[in-house]
Parts: C-alpha cells; sequence; structure tokens
C-alpha cells in the first residue's frame, strides 16, 4: 500500500538573507528509509495471512482479522497520533512510531510461543499504531525538504521507496516463513509448523526500527512553520466539499481493493484450477503485484505531467476491473499474470485521489488530510468482507468486490472529482 501524502501547506522554516543554504539530505534520506519500512511492514501482512491461516486452521473470514486490526488502526488512533505530534512535535513523532513499532514486532515472539492468535492480532495492533504514528508525523516532511517546484519528484521518490519495500517484503517473507508451511492443510500439519519462522523476522525488525529511531535522533531535522492561508471563511469545513467526501470513499475503495487482492493472491495462485503454486512459490509471485506498483510510479510522475490527472485515473481504474474479470473468468497462467498486473494500475491512485480531494480547499487542507487517512480503514473493512464472501462462496466470486470498489475509482476519477461545495451545515 502507499504510504499517504499529507497535503497541509508546510515548509521549512525560513533562513535569514545570506545564510548557507540547508542541507536537506540526510533528512530526505530518513524520510526514504521510514517510507520503506512502512511499505515493508505493511506489505509483510501479505505473507502472514496464509501462515497464520495454516497454523491456526482459519477461515478467509478469520485470516482477515490481520487486516482489520492493522487497518483498523488507522481508523482509531489516527487523530490520537496527530494531537500526539501536535505536543512532539514531527521528529518526536517519528522516534516514537518507530519505538512502537518496534515494540509491536518484539510481541510477535511471545505470541508465537503461545500460539496465540488473540495475542498475534495484540501484537499487530501496536506494531500498525507505530506505523500510524510514523505516517502521520513523517509525511509533512516531504514537502518541505528543498524547493517547492521540485516537491512532486521528492514525493514520486518517497512513494517509490515505499514500493520498494512493499517489493521485498514478499520475497523475504516467503523465503523465511512461507518455505515452512506444509502442502496439506491439517490439523496435524498445522501442530508442526515451526513458530521460529515468525519470530525470528520480527525480532529482527524490532531491532532495526530501534536502530533506525537511534540514528534519526542524532539527526538535526529542519523545523516546520504553516502557511498562512489566505482563505478566511469560517462557515465552511472540509466535510462540506463534495469532491473531498467522495475522495474519503476513493481512498476506502483504494486501499480496500489494492489489500485485498493483495492479501489473498498466495491463497489464489495455490488453487488447483489457477497455478497449484505451493505457498512458498506463490509468496514469491506477490512481489510483482507490488514491484508493478512502484514500476507504475516512476512511469506515473511523468504521465500526470501529460495527461488529465481525472481520466488517468479512470483509465487505470478501468483497466483494473478489466484485468481482474480476466482472471476470475480464466485458469492458469493468464488468471495468475492478469490479477498480478492490476498491481501495476493501482500505482498513481492514492497520490492522485488524494490531489484531486484536497483540490481548492484552501485552509481546509490539513482537516481534508486526516479525512483522507481515515479512509485507510478500507484496508480492513474490504478484505474482511473479501473473506466472508470467499468462504459463502468461494475465492474467485470473492474478486467482484475490488471489481466494485475500482469501478466506484473510475466514477470518481471521470466525474466525483470536480470541486462542488457542498451545502454548508447550519
Amino acid at each position: 500500500m502507499a504510504a499517504p501524502i499529507s497535503a497541509t501547506p508546510l515548509r521549512a522554516a525560513p533562513t535569514t538573507p545570506g545564510a548557507e543554504t540547508p542541507n536537506y539530505t540526510p533528512a530526505l534520506a530518513s524520510l526514504t528509509v521510514l517510507f520503506f519500512m512502512m511499505g515493508f511492514i505493511t506489505c509483510l501482512n501479505d505473507i502472514l495471512i496464509p501462515y497464520l491461516k495454516a497454523i491456526f486452521s482459519l477461515s478467509y473470514t478469520q485470516a482477515n482479522l490481520i487486516n482489520l486490526c492493522f487497518f483498523g488502526a488507522y481508523f482509531v488512533m489516527g487523530i490520537p497520533a496527530g494531537r500526539l505530534v501536535q505536543r512532539i512535535g514531527y521528529k518526536g513523532g517519528m522516534l516514537t512510531g518507530f519505538l512502537i513499532a518496534a515494540l509491536g514486532a518484539f510481541l510477535f515472539y511471545p505470541a508465537a510461543d503461545s500460539r496465540s492468535y488473540g495475542l498475534f492480532l495484540g501484537a499487530l495492533f501496536v506494531l500498525a499504531t507505530g506505523v500510524v504514528l510514523l505516517q502521520v508525523a513523517g509525511n509533512p516532511y516531504v514537502a518541505i525538504l528543498g524547493p517547492p517546484q521540485s516537491a512532486p519528484a521528492r514525493l514520486t521518490l518517497t512513494q517509490a521507496f515505499n514500493s520498494l519495500g512493499t517489493t521485498v517484503a514478499p520475497l523475504l517473507g516467503s523465503a523465511l516463513i512461507l518455505k515452512n508451511l506444509p502442502d496439506l492443510d491439517t490439523a496435524a500439519s498445522a501442530a508442526a509448523i515451526d513458530v521460529k519462522a515468525v519470530q525470528t523476522p520480527y525480532l529482527a525488525i524490532g531491532v532495526v526500527l530501534i536502530v533506525i529511531s537511534a540514528l534519526l535522533a542524532m539527526l538535526k531535522l529542519p523545523k516546520i512553520a504553516h502557511v498562512e492561508s489566505e482563505n478566511e471563511d469560517l462557515t465552511r469545513r472540509a466535510y462540506h466539499y463534495r469532491h473531498l467526501v467522495f475522495g474519503v470513499l476513493g481512498i476506502f475503495a483504494y486501499v480496500g481493493g489494492e489489500v485485498a487482492i493483495g492479501s489473498h493472491i498466495v491463497s489464489y495462485l495455490h488453487l488447483p484450477d489457477v497455478m497449484s503454486l505451493t505457498p512458498k512459490v506463490a509468496g514469491d509471485k506477490v512481489a510483482w503485484y507490488w514491484g508493478g506498483a512502484m514500476v507504475g510510479r516512476f512511469l506515473g510522475a511523468y504521465l500526470l505531467n501529460k495527461f488529465n490527472p481525472g481520466r488517468l485515473l479512470a483509465f487505470n481504474a478501468l483497466g483494473a476491473v478489466i484485468l481482474v474479470l480476466i482472471s476470475v473468468s480464466s485458469t492458469g497462467a493468464v488468471a495468475m499474470w492478469s490479477l498480478l498486473a492490476v498491481g501495476l494500475m493501482n500505482s498513481i491512485m492514492f497520490a492522485t485521489i488524494f490531489t484531486l480531494a484536497v483540490r481548492d480547499l484552501g485552509r481546509n487542507t490539513e482537516e481534508a488530510s486526516g479525512l483522507l487517512n481515515v479512509g485507510i480503514v478500507g484496508g480492513a473493512i474490504v478484505p474482511l468482507l473479501f473473506g466472508l464472501i470467499a468462504d459463502a462462496s468461494s475465492l474467485r466470486w470473492a474478486f467482484i468486490l475490488p471489481v466494485l470498489c475500482y469501478a466506484y475509482i473510475m466514477w470518481y476519477g471521470l466525474k466525483g472529482h470536480r470541486p462542488v461545495a457542498a451545502t454548508a451545515a447550519a
């Protein structure tokens, strides 16, 4: 999943005339590492889901409680995280986020030792809370680390590093975790699964997070000052704008559809009428899904300067709809590669929806950014509904839900993003 972009009008604290131009390279480097780790941790859920599904003999619905806990943290902790960052600053927020995420990673050890699914979910929620805090604290820095005219390039760079994390995570996760899964799902084989396969990687993640936080603590990051807005209309709030409200639903649909597909690629490719791949081999294929998003972001940075963003968003959403429908109506390699190619279509969706949704909001941009981040809870709800459909019918039929998500995004790109102020509340 793409890391959210803060659209709050921010700038670095001004320097005195004649002063040396600040060197933003160390701060930008720390942000690229931050975005990489957020992408890595988030996408590792795609490997964790089939692992815990096997070890606890879970249904698709039960397995998707993993996404509910992780992305539900955005809904539960988003506003408290924002208030905390206001009190301790952006650097303090990032440091706290790294430490909380590390704590969550360390909690995987006792959870695996006790073979308790509830403890796994609790550990995952703590880990996700740290990631939410990193999002809230880290994103605004991208917009201020250098000249305003190069801000889009910096945003693209950090998004690419996020995608690099989502590409590497399935490869590493399948090599360290999924290779330990048996080919047959039975109670006896589940009891024999080595829990160290999940303990060791998450212990390593916890250590890496602490090391990064220590290095970040030594960096001198630029101060942030809010730019005063000329819009003084106090009668209108962000949620009074129709295109923003539709945009929040667009973020909900995008994250939900993307995560629902990514979280079930391993199970889908394991189906006899698709590819009959082992969990390890199928896990390696997940990297193509997220890698497509990374490649698409580099291409999108160029294309968005050449074509209408709304139409390009609609084109990608239509492409996603077609690819999913091809996959579920076919078998073998066609079913596999058409589904994996959806990742390429996903690439520009988050940034484009976000940008269109906050257009012309002036002083309401900051409030709008918070509402759009709440929309990420789609990554919790849509996969859970996906699991319910899969359990009630089949895994193939469940993919109709992402199709509906992408159909909505296509409409938003064509019509829903057009700024029309809704009636202000009394």
